[in-house]
């Protein structure tokens, strides 16, 4: 399970007296949980067939210890691989949207398990890749792959994209998760937020990915 956090800003929320404080942008969601080209905040679920992968607009350590891990992983899914918590509420603080130091990432250690534990970033234009990718070759915990009908059943799951950070063999950034988790599960929103910071060098996503392992 995945808790996924997305607030996106741009620099036209900056009050003109405090360059340091941004206020929050405005949560919107349309009926394709699309990103707008003002703002957007997403609050979701995602669950794959060994587990699950979660989505909620709370990325700081309070707002998650404020969430039930439990109830988040007893929520009833009926077949829907997304799902809306928290009623599409950020709960980022005003300093964890702050724009003052620019963009940047922080990946947290591996577990007692070797698993990631938590991805966070403000993403923007200047993070993303300018080189070609690499192979992927390191092996994240539970790396035991097959096919099923001719198709992978797991990806190595990035936790913030490549495409959004260029952090690619990361260990503390990559799991193993089914196809279905990675994509389209995580891809559409990656993909709406790469158009959005593609869109201007002023756009700022403030992107938070925790995952909550099965007990």
């Amino acid at each position: 399970m995945i808790l996924l956090g997305i607030t996106a800003l741009t620099l036209d929320f900056l009050p003109n007296n405090d360059q340091s404080s941004p206020e929050p942008a405005r949560t919107e969601k349309s009926d394709n949980s699309s990103l707008s080209s003002s703002s957007s905040s997403l609050s979701s679920v995602s669950r794959s067939q060994n587990g699950s992968r979660q989505a909620n607009s709370s990325a700081s350590s309070q707002a998650n210890e404020n969430t039930s891990q439990a109830g988040l992983a007893n929520l009833s899914y009926q077949g829907q691989q997304v799902i809306t918590v928290n009623e599409n509420q950020p709960l980022f603080s005003k300093a964890e949207l702050s724009l003052a130091q620019g963009s940047w990432q922080r990946y947290g250690n591996l577990d007692r398990l070797n698993r990631v534990s938590q991805a966070d970033a403000l993403l923007n234009q200047d993070l993303m890749p300018q080189a070609e990718r690499e192979r992927l070759y390191v092996q994240p915990t539970g790396w035991h792959n097959k096919k099923v009908n001719g198709t992978w059943l797991y990806n190595r799951s990035h936790l913030i994209d490549y495409q959004l950070t260029g952090q690619n063999n990361n260990l503390r950034n990559l799991m193993t998760g089914t196809r279905s988790l990675n994509d389209p599960g995580m891809t559409t929103y990656e993909n709406q937020i790469s158009r959005y910071l593609h869109q201007s060098p002023s756009h700022y996503v403030r992107y938070s990915v925790t995952p909550i392992f099965p007990r």
